[in-house]
Formats: C-alpha cells, sequence, structure tokens
C-alpha cells in the first residue's frame, strides 16, 4: 500500500502554509465537505502562493506554458457543436483519470472512505483544519491540469488557458487578462493588493484570444468521490460577494461555465 507517511505529509503542508503572503486577505471557512484542490487553494494558504484576490493552484510552469500558447498561435475557428462535445470529453476524461491515479498512487488503487478524507493531518498558517480529503483534492487538481494540458495541446493548440487570471470592472464591463509575469511580479513585490478580486478558473476554452471565452471549466473532487460540489461563495466585501464562482465566471468572461468531477462529468 503506498500510502506516503502522515508525518511527512504534515511536515509539507505545514512549511506550505508558512509561505503564506500578501496584505488585506480574507479568512474564508473551511467547509467540512471539501471539492477541488482549486476551491481548497482558494481557501486556504496551504496549498499555493496566497494572494489577496483568487489563489491559483498550479505550478506556474503549467500556466505559463498554457499561456504562451495561446498568446502564440493565431485565430482559431469557433467551437462547433462537435467541438463543444469534444472538448468536454476531454476536460471529463481528464477528471477521471485524475481520481483514478492518486488514489493508485496513494490508496492502493481504493476510492477513500469518508473516515480518510475528514482525516485532519493538521493545521494552516491561519489555524484552520487540513484533511487528508484537501490534499487528495489538491494531488487530483494537478493530474487534471497536465492531463489537460498534453490533450488540448494536441487538439487545440493555443486554444485554451490554464488558470489564466482575470480581473473584471463592473463600472465599465471591462475585461482584462493578468499575464502570468505580471502576477507573479505584484506578488513578488508585496502588492498582492492589486489581485483582491481577481478570477482565476482552472481552465478557460477560447479561439486564441482568452479574453473572449466560450466554456469555462473548473475541476471539482468531492472526498468521498460521487457527489456534486457546489460552486465556492465569495466572502462577504469580495466584489463578487453576490456571486458564486459559476456566476462570477460567467458574468465576467460572458461564456458557459461548467463544473467537472469524475463520474459525473461536466455539470453546470
Amino acid at each position: 500500500m503506498r500510502l506516503r507517511s502522515t508525518t511527512a505529509l504534515l511536515g509539507l503542508l505545514l512549511l506550505s502554509g508558512c509561505q503564506s503572503t500578501g496584505a488585506g486577505r480574507t479568512r474564508r471557512e473551511l467547509k467540512q465537505s471539501m471539492d477541488s484542490g482549486s476551491n481548497a487553494c482558494r481557501q486556504n494558504p496551504v496549498y499555493c502562493t496566497r494572494v489577496a484576490g483568487e489563489e491559483t493552484v498550479l505550478p506556474m510552469s503549467i500556466r505559463a506554458t498554457a499561456q504562451a500558447g495561446a498568446s502564440a498561435a493565431g485565430a482559431l475557428k469557433v467551437m462547433d457543436e462537435a467541438a463543444r462535445a469534444r472538448v468536454r470529453q476531454i476536460v471529463e476524461k481528464c477528471a477521471n483519470e485524475a481520481d483514478w491515479e492518486v488514489n493508485d498512487q496513494h490508496l492502493a488503487g481504493q476510492t477513500p472512505t469518508l473516515e480518510q478524507c475528514q482525516e485532519k493531518l493538521g493545521k494552516d498558517a491561519s489555524g484552520q483544519a487540513i484533511t487528508r480529503g484537501m490534499w487528495l483534492g489538491q494531488m487530483k487538481h494537478e493530474a487534471a491540469a497536465r492531463c489537460v494540458q498534453a490533450r488540448l495541446s494536441a487538439e487545440r493548440p493555443g486554444g485554451f488557458s490554464l488558470e489564466p487570471r482575470y480581473r473584471y470592472d463592473f463600472n465599465t464591463k471591462v475585461l482584462e487578462l493578468i499575464s502570468a509575469a505580471t502576477e507573479q511580479e505584484l506578488i513578488r513585490t508585496g502588492r498582492t493588493g492589486a489581485l483582491r478580486g481577481t478570477l482565476v478558473p482552472d481552465v478557460v476554452i477560447h479561439s486564441g484570444n482568452p479574453l473572449r471565452a466560450e466554456a469555462v471549466f473548473d475541476f471539482k473532487f468531492p472526498c468521498p468521490v460521487g457527489g456534486e460540489s457546489r460552486w465556492h461563495k465569495y466572502p462577504e466585501g469580495h466584489p463578487f460577494e453576490k456571486y458564486n464562482q459559476g456566476q462570477a465566471y460567467e458574468l465576467a468572461l460572458q461564456a458557459p461555465a461548467f463544473r467537472v468531477s469524475p463520474i459525473l462529468g461536466a455539470y453546470p
């Protein structure tokens, strides 16, 4: 059984939690039933570099590769029904494969039980509980992203972005894309307040321009597997506090947003 040592895991998680940065960030209450690694990341600094807006969970190398492909590509055709179905099939398959891969690596191929999902591995830098379900969700999210990167790079080169960061102006209705380089510079220089209220979908499908989205997908890995995961609700004081995650994506990007989970596939 290839279970990693809880002690080693806890050490890694707590070390990551100590890397939390950013002024003016809002503490968010952890849900008992965590869904995806991205959602856990957005609520918990143990999973990613903490910033004042939406947090990201993918390694910057993966995100930068997808963004570079989008910027280098010419205009693609707008997706027809067959292309939309194909993209949906790819992200659904990646969710299932990521779920299987991580369970195989860390649970000897078994699906986690409710007890395992709720097992507390420790606390993050702000004192919030870290569960095994959250950690598994993080691993599955990264595996799904690698899968999407590989499959869509062949299927739709330049026509997708992984965790692009957007800023939406409610007054002017203008959508702005914040480059990965700009984001990292703001984090490096401690100016994370400039990222407050930004949106970071997991996967955005477009025709070569990330500002003209055709579909948005967010991976959700409920633990135990099999149930629907709710869209994340933004905290009070957030620019999108009146919206859930999916509603915010659809308002800002003007494209349909879908959750993607193992077994269930893609759903609104």
